[in-house]
């Protein structure tokens, strides 16, 4: 063990360092660093969530929720909008910079240094040991990439969630729906219930017989789940609770959808003895909170931030927009990940827009405002390209009238650097050079 105490940045920055690793799928090298620690997932109780859509959404509904019934309640996710240490949370609480770089200075040391692990793995293996530590009654665990190989695939959960499948990854995953049906179908363990929102027959199908094949029992959302959403709020019939009119603190019309996958997780934690009260549904899903998603920023103009950055989820977007917000014009600023299906991202979104700013957030990932106003200018909209995200919001909000609408979106790495322009002291980054 090093005598010498890494201060949080610089163990940030080697983090961050093992991101020239890539992505490796396996689970070998987690569980080699968990054993280093001692085990500490060992024993403990938590809910695994996949899926490709709505699985931070999910996660912040069942958390508030269990928080409300007083439970310590841990989160896991990714990846973070500003800060690094908004992946760990226990009730609502990010890891003090303190403990983050003392968990990343044991794991540096307890890694093989002829076979480092990936940022990922050391992230999934600081959290398990985190919560541990932190004594959580239980742990909320979003699944990184996939689902078979993912490094939170260690653990082994009181109950699984899949919220919906559609294409991402395919260079990781496969490039049929199958395909990724089956690695995200890989978190279901022996006698453990599922809860999915998948909907594709073939999907379906596919999810039963690895139930069947590991005795896991499935409920799905539309066939054991069944919800509906009016003026007045959500209506949930699920397997053993009703309600009416329940509101959500997640503003969106998808986020009906996810917020009765949680209540369906909520009902089966029920079943294995946790006592979550009505009362405590009510109020948890109210108080739900999860930055980045139809999230308001400013208002004359409306400005609001989301995370959509596949086409199911622009689409999504694109419906709550049309849906649930009145507005004169809107002016839509989109920066996109360059391994994304950017033309169908655009397809969902700039035709519901009357004029696009193309930009970029700051992140070695992303792509050139002048790729993605390629694919946006066959689209017939008019628009121009400003390339630093900053300058994009400041012109949107030039032009824009107090009754139009500015979105931004097209990656949660624009969204988080949008969310330190509009509020620098509580979205304030973590100051890596």
């Amino acid at each position: 063990m090093n005598n010498k105490k890494t201060g949080y940045q610089e163990a940030v920055r080697y983090l961050y360092s093992l991101q020239k690793y890539g992505i490796k799928f396996g689970l070998s090298k987690t569980s080699n660093l968990l054993r280093s620690l001692g085990n500490p997932h060992k024993g403990q109780k938590y809910i695994h969530i996949g899926g490709t859509n709505g699985k931070g959404s999910v996660a912040a509904f069942m958390a508030s929720v269990l928080e409300e019934t007083g439970l310590k309640v841990g989160l896991y996710t990714s990846p973070h909008l500003v800060r690094f240490t908004e992946r760990f949370r226990i009730n609502r609480v990010e890891i003090t910079r303190e403990k983050a770089a003392d968990l990343i200075e044991e794991l540096r040391d307890a890694s093989a240094h002829e076979e480092p692990p990936t940022f990922f793995e050391a992230t999934t293996a600081m959290a398990l040991a985190y919560f541990a530590r932190e004594n959580t009654d239980i742990a909320i665990m979003e699944v990184g990439m996939g689902g078979r190989l993912d490094a939170t695939n260690v653990i082994t959960p009181l109950v699984s969630v899949i919220t919906n499948i559609s294409k991402e990854h395919e260079f990781f995953l496969g490039s049929r729906l199958l395909d990724i049906a089956g690695e995200k179908g890989g978190i279901i363990k022996e006698r453990v219930d599922v809860v999915t929102g998948a909907t594709q027959l073939s999907v379906i199908r596919l999810f039963e017989s690895i139930c069947k094949a590991k005795t896991a029992t499935m409920w799905r959302l539309g066939k054991d789940i069944r919800y509906r959403t009016t003026g007045s709020g959500l209506h949930y019939s699920g397997l053993n609770r009703q309600f009416n009119g329940l509101k959500l603190g997640l503003k969106g019309k998808f986020q009906s959808r996810n917020g009765a996958l949680a209540l369906a997780a909520i009902e089966r934690l029920e079943e294995k003895g946790y006592k979550i009260s009505s009362q405590n549904i009510r109020e948890g899903l109210e108080k739900s909170i999860w930055p980045g998603r139809m999230q308001v920023v400013a208002n004359n103009p409306t400005i609001i931030l989301d995370g959509a950055h596949n086409p199911s989820a622009m689409k999504a977007l694109a419906d709550s927009i049309k849906t649930g917000l009145k507005f004169r014009q809107m002016i839509l600023v989109i920066g996109v990940m360059e391994d994304k299906e950017i033309g169908q991202i655009l397809r969902r979104i700039v035709p519901l827009s009357d004029y696009i700013i193309y930009t970029r957030p700051v992140y070695y990932r992303a792509a050139s405002p002048e790729t993605i106003m390629a694919e946006g200018a066959r689209l017939g909209k008019p628009g121009e390209i400003v390339p630093l995200l900053t300058e994009a919001i400041e012109k949107a909000r030039e032009i824009a009238d107090p009754r139009d609408l500015i979105v931004i979106c097209g990656s949660l790495f624009t969204v988080g650097e949008a969310m330190t322009y509009f509020d620098p002291e509580t979205s304030r980054p973590d100051g890596l050079d």
